[in-house]
């Protein structure tokens, strides 16, 4: 990655588990300084601001009140993801945040309008698709290497994060579920391979009315099932190939794949999208060859997509981690979880551009 002539200084709002792996990747790049935190444990920012030398901020009127913050690093719950966007677009600071973007389209919508408004950027996780594993992928696809996209499909089956997770209820609550809790990842990954998504339909299931914790302080508490678990839909995209996705907390065990993209010519093994890396291989039909990594930010981890927008802000380019994708990907989420409701295939009415390639 090119070096910008300064670093953009970051504030973060939110110190808890995952900002960890954020921290690891800002400390190794030169295109964005951490400068301040917070959170509303003042202990978290404390030991944050500890580590890193970044200076502790009481709140976050307080954090954007300060000169030396550019852009806040969104890393609260997803109910407050919007409330704190769209209160550090009005301080004037450009934003990047954990996905989802909102809670829902109006918020999401809230988000860019105000952006546009204020002639701000504002980024949205996941950006592990700008790894080398989607973007090798990514440019197999472009090269022609399978032909024609035609299908896709995406899988993320489990039985459910009761079993390790001590307090799992917020997975099984409205705003949780497969879908949205995993869905951006294998979403933002099928737009990078073939585009936005047109049309959508869909079925999904709740079997089970109750769970049970199974680790932790509080193994054997029951709790309700207030959202669907088993999730799949057939995803239409703008270029006509079809993809096929399940998302589901209803899955013992299974051998499916995380993503294939079937072409005219030959077949295509992408890793999976939760992760930055893995092999990416092509079958023309004489077995699967492992392609060499050819696209893709290389030891990538949580954040890199920060340090894209930096750069896109020095080069006057478009940043690749974009509100525009994650509110799309939101909307195609939303959308199929209507069509579940009401048995027919549902128009998604929002687009985005196919964000620029990696080489």
């Amino acid at each position: 990655m090119g070096e910008p002539l300064k670093p953009l200084d970051i504030g973060i709002v939110g110190a808890g588990k995952i900002s960890g792996a954020y921290l690891s990747t800002l400390e190794g790049l030169t295109s964005v300084r951490l400068t301040a935190v917070t959170d509303l444990d003042p202990a978290r920012a404390r030991s944050v601001a500890g580590q890193t030398g970044a200076a502790e901020a009481p709140d976050v009127t307080a954090l954007l009140a300060r000169d030396d913050v550019d852009a806040v690093l969104n890393l609260t719950v997803p109910a407050a993801h919007a409330e704190v966007a769209l209160t550090a677009l009005a301080a004037g600071k450009h934003v990047y945040g954990e996905k989802p973007l909102a809670a829902n389209r109006k918020e999401a919508d809230a988000v860019l309008a105000a952006a546009r408004e204020a002639g701000l950027r504002v980024g949205c996780a996941p950006d592990t698709v700008l790894g080398t594993g989607t973007q090798t992928a990514r440019k197999a696809v472009d090269d022609g290497l399978i032909g024609r996209p035609v299908a896709a499909t995406a899988f993320m089956t489990s039985a459910g994060h009761e079993k390790w997770h001590p307090d799992p209820e917020f997975y099984y609550r409205p705003g949780g579920g497969p879908l949205l809790d995993m869905g951006p990842y294998y979403l933002s990954a099928l737009v990078h391979l073939l585009g936005p998504v047109v049309r959508v339909t869909g079925a999904s299931s709740r079997p089970r009315a109750e769970r049970t914790i199974g680790s932790g302080p509080r193994a054997g508490t029951v709790f309700p099932v207030e959202v669907d678990t088993h999730i799949t839909g057939v995803l239409e995209h703008a270029g006509g190939a079809l993809s096929t996705l399940v998302m589901s907390f209803d899955v013992r065990a299974a051998r499916l794949p995380r993503i294939e993209v079937h072409g005219t010519d030959a077949s295509l093994s992408v890793p999976d999208p939760n992760g930055f890396d893995g092999a990416v291989e092509l079958h023309r039909g004489d077995g699967w060859q492992t392609l060499p990594v050819s696209a893709g930010y290389r030891d990538a981890g949580r954040g890199i997509g920060l340090a894209d927008l930096a750069e896109a802000l020095t080069q006057g380019r478009p940043h690749r981690a974009s509100a525009e994708l994650a509110a799309h990907v939101l909307d195609v989420m939303l959308t199929l979880m209507d069509a579940a409701d009401q048995g027919r295939a549902l128009p998604v009415t929002s687009t985005c551009e196919r964000p620029a390639p990696l080489h």
